[in-house]
């Protein structure tokens, strides 16, 4: 199978190129620069540039393969809605080109928002009209479905090696400039974990059950709480760790405090039983211990 996947060059981009060709597919990667064309014809990918806000060159490499899995995001916090629209106008534009083929796409959502107080987010939860998240991939991938495309999503949670750690490689900067590593209350709140390794996997097995409209957990651990990360940042970063309370987390996160207070665990029984997916990497605390980025 020849697959296109935007983000290729990518934190779990990369780990997900690899795999399917280990395990035998073509690859056509999306590459926004000369470094990271060379990287990926390196691994043996072949190499289309273009980046997110290049509709054409995205339309016409979903044409020319026969799946896509869309990885791309435009990491700017700064301005999220902006990166929301511009994710929301490359599915739609993949989209269009692969209508009525049948052909199997394949985006990538969150978890954030989806837990009930007390419950575990499942595949089976559907995000509701009135979501308060400006990202819409998931919403804008299912509703490809009626159009003839065979579309799923992959719902991330942290996503970690000892490079990186999701959305707390950034709160690390945050902590650095604040001059000390906090939570939202109790900390209490929980954070659901992956290996980078074990995500790229599942992007593969996911890609290749070719499902239609359904939502995939990433999930190995199914929560970690944020008292016990920040205090692990704390003593890796050296710098003293406190409670904030809910209404000073705006002040100290910035773009990030409506991650910073939320409970965000979910579980990955069906996606485990259905893909026959098993995770085998590191837990994400093992990989906060030894992560690379705490030492710059």
């Amino acid at each position: 199978m020849r697959v296109f996947v935007t983000g290729a060059t990518g934190f779990i981009g990369m780990p997900t190129v690899r795999d399917l060709i280990a395990a035998g597919h073509d690859v056509l990667g999306l590459a926004r620069s000369d470094e990271g064309a060379h990287a990926l014809a390196a691994i043996g990918a072949e190499v289309r540039r273009g980046a997110l806000d290049d509709l054409d060159s995205l339309q016409e490499g979903a044409a020319m393969s026969d799946a896509v899995i869309h990885l791309a995001f435009i990491h700017d916090w700064s301005n999220f809605p902006a990166s929301c629209e511009a994710d929301r106008r490359a599915i739609d534009a993949m989209g269009s080109a692969l209508a009525g083929s049948g052909k199997a796409f394949l985006a990538t959502g969150g978890l954030a928002g989806l837990a009930r107080p007390g419950e575990l987010a499942t595949e089976k939860d559907v995000i509701p009209p009135d979501f308060p998240f400006p990202r819409v991939s998931e919403q804008t991938a299912l509703a490809l479905v009626p159009r003839g495309v065979r579309a799923s999503v992959v719902r991330l949670p942290q996503v970690h090696d000892t490079a990186r750690q999701g959305l707390i490689t950034p709160l690390i900067d945050i902590f650095r400039a604040n001059g000390v590593c906090a939570y939202v209350g109790d900390g209490s709140n929980l954070w659901p974990a992956a290996h980078v390794r074990d995500v790229a996997r599942l992007y593969r097995q996911a890609i290749e059950k070719a499902a239609t409209g359904v939502a995939w957990h990433a999930v190995a651990e199914e929560g970690v709480t944020m008292r016990a990360i920040v205090e692990t940042l704390g003593r890796r970063l050296g710098l003293p760790v406190r409670s904030i309370a809910l209404e000073d987390a705006p002040a100290f996160f910035g773009p990030f405090a409506r991650f910073a207070g939320f409970d965000m665990r979910a579980a990955s029984l069906w996606t485990r039983e259905t893909l026959g997916w098993t995770p085998t990497g590191p837990e994400l605390l093992t990989d906060l211990e030894q992560l690379e980025y705490t030492r710059h």
